[in-house]
């Protein structure tokens, strides 16, 4: 039995390229982002996947740094690279994180693992029944013969390139379970997509001067700054398609 957490990062990214070698406070946010899922203690190993185009070098050479366990696959079928690393590390579950979340919060990994074993789902999401969390405070965990599945039965490029949509959108085929947080907060932007993006996200970091802090801690921070939660407010978050 073996929790595995995928990291997906590329460097190709079209609204802020390189985003995640971006810096704050001393880390890239491919560091803070492997870190922070780390130290969910339910976690077997993580590893992170990228892609095997030239421009993704550069994060083999940051995972050869730092010790860090990756894989290398498709660019564009990203299931497909979840699947094969999966595969190659003898994963029976799947926690899936995008490199572009450097805020992300072991805790929250830590409650998605329990409600996912309490259930003895088949897939888990902070995203269900919709999301409460803020935009970068998200995980999804999925069960490997259950991403086989999605893996040998989705036609859909676009699906594809989201990982997780077959399993979801077919809610007969599939045990589904979501964790939700106490209010609603999915106004607040966390990811690092765009340059607004990475200059609220390094605000928070300074704000915290290299003290650890959870999305709780954030949260008031932000609500604190009215300022810092306009700067990327207009950003309208891409969706997987329906």
């Amino acid at each position: 039995m073996a929790m595995i957490a995928i990291i997906q990062a590329r460097m190709g990214s079209t609204r802020l390229p390189g985003k995640v070698l971006q810096v704050f406070a001393g880390k890239t946010a491919l560091e803070h982002c492997v870190e922070r899922t780390r130290a969910c203690p339910a976690l077997d190993d993580v590893i992170v996947a990228t892609t095997t185009e030239r421009g993704d070098d550069v994060l083999v050479d940051a995972c050869r740094a730092h010790g860090w366990r990756w894989f290398r696959g498709s660019e564009h079928d990203v299931l497909d690279r979840y699947y094969q690393a999966a595969r190659e590390a003898r994963a029976t579950d799947i926690m899936r994180i995008t490199s572009d979340c450097p805020l992300t919060d072991p805790e929250v990994l830590s409650a998605l693992v329990e409600r996912y074993r309490r259930a003895a789902a088949d897939y888990a999401s902070t995203s269900l029944p919709r999301p409460s969390f803020p935009i970068g405070i998200s995980a999804e965990l999925v069960r490997f013969d259950a991403l086989e599945r999605a893996w040998r039965d989705d036609d859909n490029p676009a699906w594809r390139e989201h990982v997780t949509p077959y399993i979801y959108r077919h809610p007969e085929q599939f045990s589904i379970v979501g964790l939700r947080c106490d209010g609603d907060h999915a106004h607040h932007r966390w990811t690092l997509d765009t340059p607004e993006d990475a200059r609220l996200i390094g605000l928070l970091f300074d704000h915290f001067a290299g003290r650890g802090f959870g999305w709780r801690d954030a949260l008031a921070a932000a609500e604190a700054n009215p300022a810092w939660q306009a700067i990327n407010a207009a950003i309208i978050q891409r969706r997987a398609p329906d």
